[in-house]
């Protein structure tokens, strides 16, 4: 039988290793896996690996493509830097109201908070709004704060902190919920610029390899976020949606289960997008104190402090809230990122599967950066995915320098316990958070088996007993992302499922783990149309 397409003359990703075999596709969906086989069309794998199509389980692209098109700060990393390209956006810009964008990193800045007056010296007399690289807060300029009314008297709101002078006024750095004061006066996004923004995140999503994703934040939300259902729905319909995606609605923090029937209006179906998964967000993040844990942070010093970090949904409303949907036939997709908040989603859930029995709602908890020994196997026992990013497990100055540094040391030796969720039998999904971090699968892989940055020192790996085999990780971002996307039908590579690929230049099964970082993508295929090509 001669096929359409036919893959040959190298490796296939199949079963968590790579096996020497041709791949036939005949339409939309993968023929064949055998060896000899013949095509109209032949992609000579020169070597090189055939995957699934990764699939990124917590990434938000349209924020992520906006930024790009702004200020967009993700290339550079020292403050001088960033006050460069600041300067420069704003004398490129003369005729905006405001000057947005975002993107830089904590570590740039002495404690993570950089200031409104080096903003002022550069841009005084026009507001500057620039969320941070992970999207926790915010660095503002004076003309900000005034427009937003922040001033010494300003209390902290209950989901987030203002960081302050000594004299009480506004330093520029806005925490968590803190930053939604100045966000929510922020000019929305246009319809072109958001549709432009998923246009240009598809485009570099495919150039990696990424053939399908979960949005972890479809609005609206904080920080004067626009609804991007729309955006989606929009480009489902028009067919400029070629990806596979799936959308997590966002949960509304400071609201109840009156949000509920809106919810189940905004679930859709509508050419490759799906809306079916509602996002809590339970806590923050370590680097700004918000992560909730279960021993309290400590100050600069060492010393003991107050603070454990914030849930931001009560822990007996989480489980009302996470009840309920479940109940609606809602997946929940939970941010939870210390042990503490852990523990408070993995509660919620199993007080859902009490009252309701077991729904196959495929629920997962994102991140999960601090987890409790004792809460390993309730990810299994629940049925409940750990929705990993592992371009974060590794040394690197926002770890060493603002983590490690204000973390109990019981507490800093349990990060990223990807093995030890393994081997209790958890089922492991894999995303980038990009914009927060790198899109690149590779480059996540690269963490996870070696436990050291890319590009990084080899000597000095980041709990290495945490590590993931380099199979066990491409099964995680291709068929246990898949899984956890209710996309049955892609995520592994065998006949009758759909022909989402990616060719890879090499097979890094073949060469050293600390070689995997120079994996790059040659073509990306979605339904067997090829949309991407190195050449």
């Amino acid at each position: 039988m001669t096929h359409e397409l036919v893959f040959t003359n190298g490796m296939v990703f199949a079963g968590g290793h790579a096996r020497r075999a041709d791949v036939a596709v005949d339409g939309e969906r993968i023929s064949a896996v055998g060896d000899g086989l013949t095509g109209r069309q032949t992609v000579d794998l020169d070597g090189g690996l055939l995957v699934p199509g990764f699939q990124d389980a917590h990434v938000h692209p349209i924020a992520a493509g906006v930024q790009l098109l702004r200020c967009d700060l993700t290339s550079t990393g020292t403050a001088d830097e960033y006050l460069r390209t600041i300067r420069g956006y704003a004398v490129e810009h003369p005729d905006l109201d405001w000057i947005i964008g975002g993107g830089w990193s904590m570590e740039a800045f002495p404690g993570g908070t950089p200031s409104r007056r080096a903003l002022d010296a550069i841009v005084p007399d026009r507001p500057v709004y620039l969320p941070n690289r992970d999207s926790h807060g915010a660095w503002v300029n004076t003309r900000a704060l005034e427009l937003a009314g922040i001033g010494p008297s300003t209390p902290d709101p209950a989901d987030g902190r203002i960081e302050r002078e000594p004299d009480g006024h506004p330093s520029g750095t806005l925490h968590e919920g803190a930053a939604g004061l100045v966000g929510r006066h922020v000019p929305a996004a246009t319809d072109a610029e958001l549709d432009a923004g998923l246009r240009a995140a598809q485009d570099l999503l495919f150039s990696v390899g990424v053939t399908g994703w979960q949005d972890a934040w479809v609005g609206p939300g904080l920080h004067g976020h626009r609804d991007l259902l729309p955006v989606y729905l929009r480009a489902a319909s028009s067919g400029a949606l070629i990806a596979r995606v799936s959308g997590a609605l966002w949960w509304e923090r400071d609201r109840g289960l009156d949000q509920l029937a809106e919810l189940r209006e905004r679930r859709a179906t509508t050419g490759r997008f799906t809306a079916r998964t509602v996002k809590i967000m339970q806590d923050g993040v370590a680097e700004n104190f918000t992560a909730a844990m279960t021993v309290p942070y400590r100050d600069a010093c060492g010393g003991a402090t107050g603070n454990a970090g914030l849930s931001f949904v009560e822990p007996e409303l989480l489980k009302a809230y996470v009840t309920r949907l479940d109940a609606e036939g809602f997946q929940v997709h939970l941010h939870a990122l210390g042990d503490r908040a852990v523990r408070e989603a993995l509660d919620a859930i199993e007080a859902a599967r009490a009252v309701n029995g077991p729904r196959g709602n495929r629920h997962q908890l994102a991140h999960l950066q601090v987890v409790h020994p004792d809460d390993f196997d309730r990810f299994a026992a629940l049925d409940v995915t750990a929705n990993v990013q592992a371009l974060w497990a590794c040394h690197e100055p926002q770890m060493d320098e603002l983590t490690i540094p204000f973390l109990d040391p019981v507490l800093a030796a349990r990060q990223y316990p990807f093995a030890g969720l393994r081997d209790a039998g958890a089922r492991l999904a894999a995303g980038s958070d990009w914009m927060v971090s790198s899109p690149d699968p590779m480059l996540a892989a690269h963490v996870a088996v070696n436990r050291t940055a890319p590009g990084g020192p080899v000597d000095r790996p980041f709990l290495p007993h945490q590590a993931l085999t380099l199979g066990e990780f491409l099964a995680a971002y291709t068929e246990g992302s898949a899984f956890v996307c209710h996309r049955d039908s892609t995520g592994r590579i065998a006949p009758g499922l759909l022909a989402d690929l990616a060719v890879l230049d090499r097979d890094p099964f073949a060469r050293p783990a600390s070689e995997i970082e120079s994996t790059r993508v040659r073509r990306t295929y979605v339904g067997g149309e090829l949309v991407f090509t190195a050449d």
